[in-house]
C-alpha cells in the first residue's frame, strides 16, 4: 500500500494456525478475491487486527512474514503472534482462535520495506523481529537473482525461535546468496558464535567479519528497542550512511509511562485535518494528541498501536507546530520533510493543520 493511501478494515478468515514455538503462533488469514488488490503490499509492511473487549476497541499490529511473490495482490495472509503476559490480543490469539474464525483486518501500513533490486542487503533482528525480515528476504531473494542476503538473528533459546524451518528453507534454497548467523543470549550453540547479547560493541566487531559493511545496499534492523539502538550506533561507527539503515522497533511500551507536564502547549488550539479527501476543524482537549482529536470525530482516522512505533498514524503537517513524545517510526528524512505522528503529536501553536492522504 502506497504511503498516504487510505487503510480500511475488512473481515478475513482464519484458515490455518502453525504452532512456532510454546509462546509463538503463526495465523494465515484469506483475502477474498474483491479484496486482493486492497491487500496488495511491499515485503516488511504489517496488518493492524481489532476485537472489541468488554465495549473497547483494542488494535494490535503483526508483521506479514509470508513472501511477496507477484503484484496482483495476495491470496493468503500470514503474520506470526508472539504471547505477551497479559496481552489483550496475544492471550486471546492463542487460547480462542480456531480454524474457520473471522478477524477484522487493516489494509497493509508500513515503510519498513525493501522494493527487489540488485545489490547486498543485510539485517540485524531479534525475537519477533524476524517477521518482517523473513518476508522482506523471501521476496528478495525470489524476484532478484543478482541479490544476496545476510540474515544476524539474535533469540533467547533454540526453543524460542520463531520460524526456524522457513529461516532454514531459504538457506537450502539459496546456499550461495543466503548467509545466516545466529546467536542466542541464554544458550550455547554447538557450533557457531557462543551467546550473549548482541550489544554495539560486539557488532560493531562481528558485522565486518561477515560482509563488507559499508558497501551493503541497505540494512534492516527489527525487534528491541536496546538491539535496534546499538546495532544502528554499531554501524554508524563502520561508516554507513543513515540513509542506508532501516529501523523498526518491537517491544515498546503501551504509552501508559508518566510523561512530565507540558509548558509549550497553547490555552486553546484547533485542528484541521484531511482524511480520505474530506476536511474538518475541530477543537482540541488539554493534553490530547492530535491522533485522538480527529477520532473524537472522525472514526476513520488510521491507527494501529498508538505508541509511536508503527506508523500508521503518519500525516503532513501543512500548517503550524507540533512537539512529537517520541518517534520510533518515521525516517530522519520523513520528519525533515514535514511528516509526523498524530498519537504523539501535540499543538504548540493555536492553528495546526494536517494531511492524512499525503
Amino acid at each position: 500500500m502506497a504511503a498516504g493511501s487510505t487503510t480500511r478494515f475488512h473481515p478475513l478468515q482464519v484458515t490455518r494456525i502453525d504452532r512456532l514455538t510454546d509462546d509463538a503462533i503463526a495465523l494465515t488469514l484469506a483475502v477474498p478475491a474483491d479484496l486482493r488488490t486492497e491487500y496488495r503490499h511491499l515485503p516488511g509492511q504489517h496488518l493492524a487486527i481489532r476485537r472489541t473487549v468488554d465495549g473497547k476497541e483494542i488494535r494490535r499490529t503483526y508483521s506479514v512474514c509470508s513472501p511477496v511473490l507477484d503484484d496482483t495482490g495476495p491470496e493468503t495472509l500470514r503474520v506470526g503472534v508472539r504471547l505477551v503476559d497479559g496481552g489483550a490480543f496475544s492471550t486471546y490469539a492463542h487460547k480462542e482462535i480456531t480454524v474457520g474464525d473471522t478477524l477484522e483486518v487493516m489494509t497493509p501500513a508500513g515503510r519498513f520495506t525493501l522494493q527487489p533490486a540488485p545489490g547486498q542487503y543485510a539485517a540485524v533482528v531479534g525475537g519477533s523481529g524476524i517477521t518482517p525480515v523473513l518476508s522482506i528476504a523471501a521476496t528478495l531473494l525470489a524476484r532478484e537473482p543478482d541479490a544476496t542476503f545476510c540474515l544476524v538473528r539474535s533469540d533467547r533459546t533454540a526453543a524460542s525461535t520463531m520460524f526456524l524451518d522457513e529461516v532454514a528453507d531459504l538457506k537450502d534454497r539459496y546456499p550461495q546468496r543466503f548467509q545466516l548467523v545466529t546467536v542466542l543470549s541464554r544458550e550455547e550453540l554447538q557450533t557457531g558464535l557462543p551467546s550473549g547479547r548482541l550489544d554495539e560493541q560486539r557488532l560493531t566487531r562481528l558485522l565486518p567479519a561477515l560482509l563488507p559493511v559499508d558497501a551493503t545496499t541497505g540494512w534492516y534492523l527489527c525487534g528491541p528497542f536496546g538491539l535496534v539502538q546499538g546495532a544502528e550506533k554499531a554501524l554508524r561507527t563502520l561508516g554507513v550512511p543513515r540513509t542506508r539503515i532501516h529501523e523498526e522497533i518491537f517491544h515498546i511500551d503501551d504509552g501508559t509511562t508518566t510523561r512530565p507536564a507540558r509548558t509549550d502547549a497553547p490555552a486553546h488550539s484547533t485542528l484541521t485535518a484531511t482524511l480520505d479527501g474530506r476536511s474538518g476543524t475541530w477543537p482540541v482537549k488539554e493534553g490530547e494528541s492530535l491522533l485522538d482529536a480527529v477520532l473524537r470525530n472522525r472514526s476513520d482516522a488510521p491507527y494501529a498501536c498508538k505508541g509511536g512505533v508503527c506508523g500508521t498514524c503518519r500525516a503532513h503537517l501543512v500548517t503550524g507546530e507540533v512537539r512529537m513524545d517520541r518517534n520510533y517510526a518515521l525516517e530522519p528524512e520523513e520528519t525533515e520533510a514535514g511528516y509526523v505522528l498524530a498519537c504523539q503529536s501535540h499543538p504548540t501553536t493555536e492553528q495546526v493543520e494536517l494531511n492524512f492522504d499525503r
